[in-house]
Order: structure tokens, then sequence, then C-alpha cells
């Protein structure tokens, strides 16, 4: 898809460059109507003025970009995405344009915004959906862009992940191995591609297991651990899919009465200081070098490289003191 010029709009409102450009810069020399007829066509070409001096003339915006649909007061509480921007941060001299939105509508438009505005050179595309229209945007528009977690959806471009299936298959195997055999599972949001392959591993390695929907919300990990523990057929280990939902879960059980991990062994998604302070036992990858991986295969990619799907090594279990043998 090429990027509307001022020439494109000049041919379709049948003005020359020059109108064009005091119409779009607010000058005189031009009448209202010739200014109204150059935004209308402006507007339906989907120009939008670029933001340097250096853009216009197609040179780089020395930036990439990274946005994140979250609850703005949310991001704060997961220290995984701090991590990993760190990690993209230390591999790049441009800077990282970082926005969050509240959709995923917002976040396609704001990809759109960047690329008409040659506000970014590239992107970082995170939280996957198993059908994601970013993936087949980025191609439309011609944007550079690495899909961070992703393996078998990410299209043509570049993309740095983990294998989700067998790093939760390792985590049900450890706890069978400790006796477990009533293991639930409490999600992020189900819409993401890691969630579902997390679900399809744990469905095929647990025999009636649970899986119970969180949104890697405090609340949603204590609503889903309440839930569990009041339901006919108690669980005797919960996974849960990060370090925020693994924290209110212990919390709960707490506040219950039931003791963990005599009584109740609990397992965390991605460690973190909130999982080493609360001794919980936690699935545990380098994600400041996850970060640096991605950035490597976007500088790549900019440098003229062939898009590359790198995997990132199996997240390792940390055992601590939240999980034992069943009693």
């Amino acid at each position: 898809m090429k990027r509307p010029t001022i020439k494109d709009i000049a041919a379709a409102a049948g003005v020359s460059k020059g109108a064009v450009s005091l119409a779009l810069n607010g000058r005189s020399g031009v009448s209202e109507t010739t200014r109204a007829r150059v935004l209308e066509v402006a507007s339906t070409l989907g120009y939008r003025p670029s933001v340097t001096a250096r853009a216009l003339s197609s040179a780089s915006a020395d930036a990439v970009g990274l946005v994140l649909v979250r609850p703005p007061r949310a991001l704060g509480d997961e220290a995984f995405f701090f991590q990993l921007i760190a990690g993209m941060q230390s591999e790049m001299s441009s800077a990282l344009l970082l926005q969050v939105v509240g959709s995923r509508a917002e976040e396609i438009e704001l990809y759109r915004r960047w690329w008409a505005e040659h506000r970014v050179d590239g992107v970082f595309l995170v939280d996957l959906l198993v059908s994601d229209p970013r993936v087949e945007l980025m191609s439309s528009l011609g944007l550079p862009a690495v899909v961070v977690g992703g393996a078998g959806h990410h299209g043509s471009l570049a993309s740095v992940w983990a294998d989700d299936y067998a790093a939760m298959t390792s985590v049900v195997e450890y706890l069978k191995s400790l006796g477990h055999r009533r293991i639930a599972r409490v999600t992020g949001l189900s819409s993401l591609l890691h969630t579902v392959r997390r679900d399809a591993a744990f469905g095929s390695s647990v025999v009636d297991g649970v899986i119970v929907a969180g949104d890697y919300t405090a609340e949603s990990g204590a609503a889903a651990t309440r839930e569990l523990l009041g339901s006919d057929a108690v669980p005797t280990a919960i996974v849960y899919d990060n370090d925020v939902m693994a924290v209110a879960g212990a919390e709960v059980a707490a506040s219950l009465g039931v003791s963990v991990p005599s009584e109740l062994s609990i397992v965390a998604w991605d460690d973190s200081v909130l999982c080493q302070h609360g001794r919980l036992t936690a699935l545990s990858r380098d994600t400041f070098a996850f970060g640096a991986r991605a950035a490597r295969a976007l500088l790549a990619v900019l440098e003229g490289a062939a898009p590359v799907d790198v995997e990132d090594v199996l997240p390792e279990l940390v055992v601590r003191g939240s999980t034992g043998p069943v009693a």
C-alpha cells in the first residue's frame, strides 16, 4: 500500500501541488472552496502530514513502536512488560515509542496513523491473537514488524517466541510427580494465542482438569481462586497465567484457612520479584534477553534482512515454597 502524497492529492482534487501545500498548512493564497476540497480529498486518501522534515524526505523516523492494549492503571502490575521493554531498548539506539490503548481497534488505527505520518520505522506486535488482523495489516502497509510470541501465526513477519505448549506440559508433569491429580488452571485473556496453546497443553495433560478464565488482574485471580476452593471438587494444585493472579490466589487461600503447600500447591507463570518474595514456584525465563532478541530481529529486518522465526529457550520451573506433595 503506497502512502498518499501531496502529488496524489493534487491529481485527485484537480489543483496544483502548491495549492495543496497552502491548503494543508492553513496558509492564504487559495480560496476556501479549494481548501475545503483539498482537505476532503486528503481525508479520503488517508493522508496525514509528516511530523518531521526527515519524514518528508522519506528518511528514517529513528523510532520503533510498541502498542499495549491495557487499562492504563493495570500496566503497572505487569513486571513482564517492564523487563521486555528494557531488553528491547538495550539493543536499540532509536527511540521506543510506547502507547497504551483501550482496544484492538484503537491499536490498529494507531498503526495506520504512525505509518501515514512516518512516525516509526517498524513495530513490535505483542499479545498475538489466534487470528490476528495486525499481521495482515503490517504486510499490506509494508511496515516492518516483529511478532513477539506467535509461532505459526505470524504470516510473513519475523517472530520471536517461546513454546507455551511444552512449558505448560512441564508444569503439569511436575505437579503429577508430586501426586497431584485434581489440578486447575486460571487463565489470561482467552483471545490470546498463548492462552489457547496453554489451554490445549493443559487439557491434553490433565484428566478432568478445571480451567477458569482470568484477565491477569489480582481481582480475577482472587475471584477464580474463591470459585475453585468453594467447589465440590477442590483442586490440590492451581496454575496461574501470571504472577499477579498467583499472589492474589495465595492470599485468598490463606484467608480461607487453606494451607499452602500442604493443602494447595500454587504455580505462577513468569517469575518475578512478587514470586521471589512470596516464595511462589514459578516458570522463569530471562524476559530481558527475550526482549533483546526481539529487538535484534526487528533491527535485522530494518536493515534489509529476510524475516526470521526465532524460538526462545524454554522457560525453567523454579521450585519454591508454594508447591509440595499431596498430603
